[in-house]
């Protein structure tokens, strides 16, 4: 088996996660007794590839053509690549990228496809996959029965492998820029300005949930926290909902996976949707003014009282470090 990562970046780095993606590969590389490949694709890549190849070799799709974000150009150039070496897997981390991107490629593919995988095992030779159903109450094992097979991970299930003492090769890849589809046109790109750490890396999150009454109030609890723990922030859906909280704060099935070293869950009950988002982080807090709140069942420790009352606390003791 042949298996191709599709490396996420932010212009100068790759993502943890997909790190997370390459370990997932490795190992099934490993028990097929083959080989991967990390596919970077953008323009001016120069400095993310140096990094990616710290973890993995790598192969390079730089062109100007692909400056933009543009998904129909990435999926392509994805397809083309696995198309001409012959690619049995691809790999991805289980993001919005991937689900336009990687999706799409698979598409153009005419390949077979799981997402959100938690697991594998190699069984006579079959990649076996194991991935959540009915929000995660239930775990499915799958076999694809096609060529290619395309994966995403949940990358809270392997962790980020660790840079090599040598650095691997490097293969430029040519990009056809005439023969990239043209449906869709850049426009801007609005970056979204914040000094806290992504939801999706962060070793510390706090999420807030429907107990937050609005914008303000969960800036200064959930925001206020975060900050004091160098952590970043996440809500439930009911919060995006009622548009206290913009969607991609979102935790859960519908929104991101996360798995911190430390989770705090403020006013949020704990439903299914959204303990399938979360449920792996290493230890879980819980505050809830309800002493019935699912939450309870699934935190490492627990206080029963309103966020109201005992956040601002928290946050004051935190800040003055007098505890």
């Amino acid at each position: 088996m042949r298996a191709l990562v599709v490396g996420e970046h932010d212009g100068r780095t790759m993502r943890s996660i997909s790190r997370s993606a390459l370990q997932f590969a490795r190992s099934v590389a490993r028990s097929a007794n083959d080989s991967i490949e990390c596919l970077i694709l953008g323009a001016d890549t120069d400095a993310v590839i140096q990094d990616a190849a710290q973890f993995s070799p790598v192969l390079s799709a730089n062109s100007a053509a692909l400056a933009d974000p543009l998904s129909d150009r990435y999926a392509h150039v994805i397809a083309e690549v696995v198309t001409t070496r012959n690619v049995d897997l691809v790999v991805a981390a289980s993001s919005t990228f991937a689900k336009d991107v990687v999706s799409r490629a698979a598409g153009l593919l005419g390949g077979v496809m799981a997402s959100d995988v938690v697991g594998h095992d190699v069984v006579d030779g079959e990649l076996h996959l194991q991935r959540p159903m009915y929000a995660g109450a239930v775990l499915a094992t799958v076999a694809l029965h096609g060529h290619p097979q395309v994966v995403t991970v949940r990358t809270s299930s392997y962790p980020a492998v660790e840079a090599a003492t040598e650095a691997f090769d490097v293969e430029n890849i040519p990009v056809n820029e005439e023969a990239l589809p043209n449906g869709m046109h850049f426009e801007c790109l609005t970056a979204k300005e914040s000094h806290r750490p992504d939801v999706t890396e962060a070793q510390v999150v706090v999420c807030g949930g429907r107990g937050i009454k609005n914008p303000e109030d969960f800036e200064q609890l959930v925001g206020g926290l975060a900050d004091c723990l160098e952590g970043a922030t996440g809500s439930s859906r009911a919060l995006v909902d009622a548009g206290v909280t913009p969607n991609d704060m979102q935790v859960g099935q519908t929104g991101k996976t996360v798995d911190p070293e430390i989770y705090v869950a403020l006013a949020l009950s704990g439903a299914v949707q959204h303990l399938a988002g979360m449920k792996n982080s290493k230890k879980i807090v819980a505050i809830n003014k309800d002493p019935n709140a699912p939450i309870f069942q699934f935190a490492d420790y627990g206080l029963i009282g309103d966020v109201y009352e005992i956040v601002p606390k928290l946050i004051s003791l935190l800040s003055s470090r007098t505890f």
